[in-house]
């Protein structure tokens, strides 16, 4: 548990945290400060991406607010089928289909990211819509960014587009191997 002095804030005026995703930070009266800010952050996403849904004049039902909640709040780029378990409790009656439907109308949006992995579906990323580096463990199949991105992917992309005379239109760059639970763990 975080000491209470200095880098730790309370969690109270931050969104909640669920238990599955971090259990240990879940149950705890104080976050690191880097966790509160990545909270701090979610909150502002949040609050900008419903503004910018509404002004579109799309619907913003409780279920798709609490979609979109869960899909920005979460660090680990849940499936559908993660999202649609984790609302359920809020709103028993929601249906797969209006995931898939909320999850559809935000890619439209450029407002996600969809991680496609073939036979194994899709895991979404509503915290960074952008392309950008994905940490993948081959052990777990946990999903992470890492901790910063500086310029040099943006700078390397623009360096083989230029070289090669293809536009680059997107782009995604995946680094596999154990993550550190995993490798502890062998």
């Amino acid at each position: 548990m975080p000491a209470k002095g200095r880098g730790a804030l309370p969690l109270r005026p931050f969104l909640r945290l669920r238990a599955a995703a971090a259990p240990s930070l879940a149950q705890s009266k104080f976050l690191p400060y880097t966790v509160c800010m990545c909270i701090i952050d979610a909150t502002t996403r949040l609050d900008g991406l419903l503004a910018r849904l509404k002004a579109q004049g799309l619907r913003l039902t409780p279920q798709r607010v609490a979609i979109v909640r869960e899909l920005v709040t979460r660090c680990d780029h849940p499936s559908v089928e993660q999202l649609h378990t984790a609302i359920l409790a809020e709103f028993p009656t929601t249906s797969l289909a209006t995931v898939y439907k909320t999850i559809h109308l935000l890619k439209e949006q450029g407002e996600v990211l969809e991680l496609g992995f073939g036979e194994l579906g899709s895991r979404y990323d509503g915290r960074r819509p952008k392309s950008h580096p994905h940490l993948i463990c081959t052990g777990c199949g946990a999903i992470s960014d890492p901790p910063s991105q500086g310029p040099e992917l943006d700078e390397l992309v623009a360096s083989l587009a230029g070289q090669s005379g293809f536009a680059v239109s997107a782009h995604r760059f995946d680094l596999f191997g154990l993550c550190p639970a995993c490798r502890k763990e062998s």
